[in-house]
C-alpha cells in the first residue's frame, strides 16, 4: 500500500477525524504516560485547527491537520528510500509537495513538520480540500521495492485507513503488548459514552475517574464521560 491506496480508501474528511480522534482516546485508556502513547489527538492545536498525530518512538511520526479549507496530512518513514535524508543537502522526494493546494502551503513550512534546516519530514504527503470529492496527493513517481511500501504509508496510515476494531486491537496487542476487548474498543470508535465497564474491558489496570481530564482534552468531550 502505497499514498495512492492510501488516498483511494480513506473516507470523507469528518470520517477520519473522528477516527483519528477515536484513537487518541483509545491511546489515552491503554496507557498512563503520555509520552509513551502512538496516537494523540488535539482539538485546539491553533485558533482553527485540528491536529491527529502519530509517533512511533523511532523516528517515524504523522499529523493529519484538519481545518475549514479541508485536511492535509504527511507521514515520515525514517528507513524510506524516499527519506529527505538520502540527498545532502536535504531534498524532498521529486514531486511530493508540488502540487499542494495554497490553502495547505503554510504547513509545508510548520517548524514542529520541519527538520531544523527547514524542510518538511516527510516521505508521503495527501490532502483533501472541503471542496473536494476525494483525497489527493502529489504526481510522485515511486521507487521500486520494499514490497511496495516504499513511502511508508502502508503501516505509518495502517490503522487510520482501517478504521476497525481489530485492527486497533492488533496494534495494541503489538505496542502495548495488550489485548482490549474488541466491543470496547468499537465502542469508542463509535463515539459512544465512556463508562466504567468500557474502560476495564480496554484496560483493567486504568480507572474511569483518571481519566476525565486527558479524554477531554481530546476533544471526545466531557459529555460522554459517565462516572
Amino acid at each position: 500500500m502505497t499514498v495512492y491506496d492510501v488516498t483511494s480508501r480513506l473516507p470523507e474528511i469528518s470520517a477520519v477525524r473522528d477516527r483519528a480522534q477515536a484513537m487518541a482516546v483509545l491511546d489515552v485508556i491503554m496507557c498512563d504516560e503520555p509520552s509513551l502513547r502512538y496516537y494523540a489527538f488535539d482539538p485546539a492545536w491553533s485558533g482553527s485547527e485540528m491536529l491527529a498525530s502519530m509517533q512511533d518512538g523511532s523516528g517515524n511520526d504523522y499529523s493529519v491537520v484538519f481545518s475549514a479549507a479541508g485536511a492535509f496530512a504527511r507521514g515520515f518513514d525514517h528507513e524510506s528510500p524516499m527519506t529527505p535524508w538520502a540527498e545532502d543537502p536535504l531534498r524532498l522526494w521529486p514531486g511530493l509537495v508540488d502540487s499542494v493546494p495554497e490553502a495547505f502551503q503554510p504547513l509545508l513550512t510548520e517548524p514542529s513538520f520541519c527538520e531544523s534546516d527547514g524542510t518538511l519530514r516527510a516521505t508521503v504527503c495527501f490532502w483533501r480540500e472541503s471542496s473536494d470529492a476525494e483525497w489527493r496527493s502529489g504526481a510522485v513517481d515511486l521507487p521500486d521495492g520494499n514490497d511496495g511500501d516504499v513511502d511508508g504509508a502502508s503501516w505509518i496510515f495502517d490503522v487510520l485507513v482501517a478504521g476497525t476494531a481489530a485492527a486497533y486491537r492488533e496494534f495494541a496487542e503489538e505496542y502495548y503488548e495488550k489485548a482490549p476487548d474488541l466491543t470496547a474498543i468499537q465502542h469508542v470508535l463509535d463515539h459512544q459514552p465512556l463508562t466504567d465497564a468500557v474502560v476495564a474491558l480496554l484496560n483493567p489496570d486504568r480507572q474511569l475517574a483518571d481519566l476525565h481530564d486527558e479524554v477531554a482534552q481530546t476533544g471526545y468531550g466531557r459529555e460522554l464521560i459517565v462516572g
